[in-house]
């Protein structure tokens, strides 16, 4: 693709502030933060099938960072996963996920398919040195909501479990089809 047409996708908000050199880091990162979430969904959908949604917070818990750790260790990327009502307290964005959180945000509100929403851009990091960042959002799926819907309609030992494990817990009162976070990586840039 010549760099006019980059630049016309650029401008028409089809994709972030990316170059044709960068394609291949960017299909790489795609690659990378795509793989995580089904695996997740698989392992709740069975915890879930098993013990019910609040035997499945528990997976979650300890699933999602080793998955992020896995996914790290075989493609070089820093994975994890950001929200900007986290329930995690390492799940805090930094300031630069937090703005792509923002604007996946207004873009899903505006009527964007949060499942396509992503972000890739070279930044230099609060060290003066250059990376690669990548972002891709995680829309809310029916299985979310035994868990992250609303307070309101969240069960008596999910609510319970929640309290116990995350006594500040801001991942709740979601709806289908909304932005619960994100999958952010990272890396160098060469």
């Amino acid at each position: 693709m010549n760099s006019f047409a980059w630049m016309l996708l650029l401008g028409a908000g089809l994709v972030g502030p990316v170059v044709a050199a960068e394609a291949d880091w960017v299909a790489q990162a795609r690659g990378v933060a795509s793989a995580v979430p089904p695996k997740l969904l698989e392992v709740l959908k069975a915890e879930i099938d098993k013990g019910g949604p609040a035997g499945a917070i528990e997976a979650c818990k300890d699933q999602a960072p080793q998955l992020a750790r896995a996914a790290s260790e075989r493609s070089g990327w820093q994975v994890r996963r950001v929200s900007l009502k986290n329930r995690n307290p390492k799940a805090v964005p930094d300031a630069w996920e937090q703005l792509v959180l923002q604007e996946f945000d207004r873009r899903a509100a505006a009527g964007d398919n949060p499942a396509t929403l992503e972000r890739a851009e070279e930044v230099v990091n609060a060290q003066g040195r250059a990376e690669r960042r990548f972002m891709r959002a995680l829309p809310v799926q029916e299985l979310c909501l035994n868990c992250h819907g609303p307070a309101a309609n969240l069960s008596a030992p999910v609510l319970e479990r929640l309290r116990a494990l995350y006594p500040d817990d801001q991942g709740v009162g979601y709806s289908v089809g909304q932005v619960r976070g994100a999958m952010t990586l990272r890396q160098p840039a060469p």
